[in-house]
Order: structure tokens, then C-alpha cells, then sequence
């Protein structure tokens, strides 16, 4: 019997995917450890590898296809005495357990309608198609064709299908201009209406030229959580200036020594290593609130903030408190390299007791950071600058930076809070003592 295989959870919180690409093709031979296809989940593209060997008989999910619930079969793997039509009967009671087309197409609606129209007079006729499919002669789409042909104003009844069981897919798309050219005929007479008053789906700004992005899985993810934790965690803000001086003798000191090694020290290291000191130093911060429970956790990880194309993703420098300075530096440096090249572990990229955010290198003098959820603080930090600052009772000229720390206030109190606060900034103003 064919082996099925399945829209893996290539992460944590991944409930579905977008099959980005498939990298083999009906008829190829595989073996444990291939390459099957790269799949965008809400945390990055990613590349799926064959756990099985065998040959790829049937593939029921074409690549470009939105939605794909974990746990769907996508593909089947025929073994060494079965055929193509071993595939074909196999994938048959999958497909009938599905949803009509007609409802994908429902559920798919929302994300049509929030891509602007090109005018107008689109808006209101673009899921005319879909959603006028009679039950019994529903037309068979993939989501992507789906929300293509609503874009373009393309009616499917008249798309002829390449995909599985006369499945139509974005390809065939290409193939309708027949079809396409029918859509403004049939909208013409609706124009004038919808112009003289735009409808609650036409933004106002339509008229604007404009490129319509679609949004990854990842900027989705950052979009629903970040919503949810400004609207559900109370967040308190509390900021301390930070003379840099003794740290940056100390850096440059570090460095020389470690040039033999080929390790270098950036700021961001020294300041990761003293936010897990701080919060060792003081356990009531690090915490993160459960309900009807705090969870007091014994070490420190430490998630850092990495830009990447299309998102933002936190890699976890675990049990940084007790990490040597140029170890930190070594595992930053390896895992921001392989989260830009999306090839992180699930595993190096969940959890963490905090974060750090660092956008002094922007010349951002301060700013207040969003607590990444379960996490009940993060600290950001701006641009080290020269500053006038008192040293004793002098005024001199220093390297000074802003660190500001958000903070659940369901799980820190103020006062907490300004003692982490107090114990960053000493030991970042006395470095040696994180070295201790």
C-alpha cells in the first residue's frame, strides 16, 4: 500500500503551510534523507527531506498551494511492487473525506477580499465565481487558483484543469484568456455604481498606484501574536541610561586576546551575557505567568531578536548566564546565519525565559519593545552614543545607552522590575562582575 506523506509541523505553534515548492516530481526515486519540497510555515521556508524511500507515485498538493493543514496527505510514495495506480486508488477516500470545494472557497474568501482590487469595479465581482458553484457541479480549484482568478476577475467554469482529478491550478490560469477577457464584459455595467461610491472592501486610497504583497505565513504569525499580546499582557515600561565606557575597554581587551581564535565580541554578546546575569541575580523577573500559576524558571534563555527577509525570528542562546562570553559569541553568530538562511531547528528557535531587541545599530536612541507571549519581559536597547553624563561628581563626556524593559505586569511588579533594571545597568557599567 502507498506511504502517505503528510503536511509535517516543521514548528511549535505551525497549524498550516503554504507548499512553497515541490523539489521532486511524479515518477522520481527517493531515499530516506531527500529533499522533497520547501514549505513556508509561520516561522520561516523550510525544507522538507523523505523519511522513507520509494518512488513519488501520486502528488495531491500542488506547490503553490496556501492552507495546508498539518497532517494532510500531500504526496504518496509508492514501494518497490506497486504502481501509479496503486496511488490513484489510494488518494481516492483521502480526497472524498475533505470539504467541498465550494466551502474552501468560502473559507479562502477573506483573504481574496483583503488583497486590494486593481479597481473598483473588481470588488464586488471577485468571488462571484466561486461562491455561485451549485453543490453538485462544484468547480475543483486549488486555493491558490481560487484567490488568482478572484484577483483577475478569471471565471474557473470555463478553466480547463492539469492538476489531480482535473484540479484546476495556477498554470492553468495562464490558459484562460478566453475566460479572462469575458470577466470585464460582464462587470462593465457595474462600474459607474461602484465607482461613484466605493464599498466597505474598496480601500479608500484604491486609486493610489500600489503593489499588492501577499502575506507570509511568518508575517502573519508576527501579526496575530504581537495584536494579541498588546491587547491581553499589561505591559509597563521602565528605563535606565547606561554608561558603556568600561564596557567597551573591556570588549576591545577581550578581543585581542581572542584574535588567535578567531572569535570577536560585539556589544550585543556582552549585553545578552548581562541580562541573564541580572535575571539569575533576580528570579522574580524571571518568570512567565500561566493562569492561575507563575512559572519561576532556574536558568536564563536568552531569545535574540534577528531580522530576516519577511519577518522576525528569535533564536534562544539557552542557559546564557552561565555561557562564557566567547561561547555566546560563536552560537549568535551560527544561529543568526542559519535563521537568514531559514535553517533553524524548531527546537533552537521556541522557548526562552526573555528576549533582548537591539536596534542601537540603526542610531535608534530608545524605543519600547512588545513582549514576545508566554515571555513576560524583553529588554531593548538603543544606540551607545556620546552623551554628557556625571561621572562621581563630574560632568564628562561618556558612551551612554538607553535600555528600556517591557514587563507583564500580571507576573512583575514595578518595583521588580527596576531592580532587574538596576542590576542590568551595574553590570554592564562594571563588567567584570558578569565574568565572575
Amino acid at each position: 500500500m502507498p506511504i502517505e506523506l503528510k503536511m509535517p509541523a516543521l514548528s511549535p505553534t505551525m497549524e498550516e503551510g503554504t507548499l512553497s515548492k515541490w523539489l521532486v516530481k511524479e515518477g522520481d526515486t527517493v531515499a530516506a534523507g531527500d529533499l522533497l519540497a520547501e514549505i513556508e510555515t509561520d516561522k520561516a521556508t523550510m525544507e522538507f527531506e523523505a523519511v522513507d524511500e520509494g518512488t513519488i507515485g501520486r502528488i495531491v498538493v500542488p506547490e503553490g498551494t496556501d492552507g495546508v493543514k498539518v497532517g494532510t496527505v500531500i504526496a504518496l510514495i509508492l514501494g518497490e511492487d506497486e504502481d501509479a495506480s496503486a496511488a490513484t486508488a489510494s488518494v481516492a477516500p483521502t480526497q472524498a473525506k475533505e470539504p467541498p470545494v465550494a466551502e474552501k472557497g468560502a473559507a479562502a474568501k477573506p483573504q481574496a477580499d483583503a488583497v486590494p482590487p486593481k479597481s473598483p469595479a473588481n470588488a464586488p465581482q471577485a468571488p462571484a465565481a466561486p461562491a455561485a458553484a451549485a453543490p453538485g457541479s462544484r468547480i475543483k480549484a486549488s486555493p491558490l487558483a481560487r484567490r488568482l482568478a478572484a484577483q483577475q476577475g478569471l471565471d474557473l467554469k470555463g478553466v480547463s484543469g492539469s492538476g489531480p482529478n482535473g484540479r484546476i491550478v495556477r498554470a492553468d490560469l495562464a490558459n484562460a484568456k478566453a475566460a479572462a477577457a469575458a470577466a470585464p464584459a460582464a462587470t462593465s455595467s457595474a462600474a459607474p455604481a461602484n465607482a461613484a461610491a466605493p464599498t466597505a472592501s474598496t480601500p479608500a486610497t484604491s486609486d493610489i498606484p500600489h503593489e499588492a504583497v501577499k502575506l507570509s505565513n511568518m508575517r502573519k504569525t508576527i501579526a496575530r501574536r504581537l495584536t494579541e499580546s498588546k491587547q491581553q499582557v499589561p505591559h509597563i515600561y521602565l528605563t535606565v541610561d547606561i554608561n558603556l565606557d568600561a564596557l567597551l575597554k573591556l570588549r576591545g581587551d577581550l578581543n585581542k586576546g581572542l584574535e588567535s581564535r578567531g572569535v570577536k565580541l560585539s556589544v550585543n554578546d556582552m549585553l545578552v551575557k548581562a541580562l541573564a546575569v541580572a535575571l539569575v541575580e533576580v528570579p522574580v523577573c524571571n518568570v512567565q505567568y500561566a493562569g492561575d500559576q507563575l512559572l519561576q524558571f532556574k536558568r536564563a534563555d536568552i531569545s535574540v531578536a534577528v531580522s530576516i527577509p519577511g519577518g522576525l525570528i528569535t533564536p534562544v542562546v539557552v542557559d546564557a548566564g552561565s555561557k562564557s562570553l566567547s561561547r555566546i559569541a560563536t552560537e549568535i553568530k551560527d544561529l543568526a546565519g542559519r535563521a537568514r538562511e531559514g535553517k533553524l531547528k524548531p527546537e533552537e528557535y521556541a522557548g526562552g525565559t526573555a528576549s533582548l531587541s537591539n536596534m542601537g545599530m540603526y542610531g535608534i536612541k530608545q524605543f519600547e519593545a512588545v513582549i514576545n507571549p508566554p515571555q513576560a519581559m524583553i529588554m531593548a536597547i538603543g544606540a551607545g552614543e556620546k552623551r554628557p553624563y556625571v561621572v562621581g561628581d563630574e560632568l564628562k563626556i561618556a558612551t551612554v545607552m538607553s535600555a528600556t524593559g517591557s514587563f507583564d505586569h500580571r507576573a512583575i511588579d514595578g518595583a521588580d522590575g527596576a531592580q532587574l533594571m538596576q542590576a542590568f545597568k551595574r553590570l554592564c557599567e562594571n563588567p567584570l562582575g558578569m565574568l565572575a
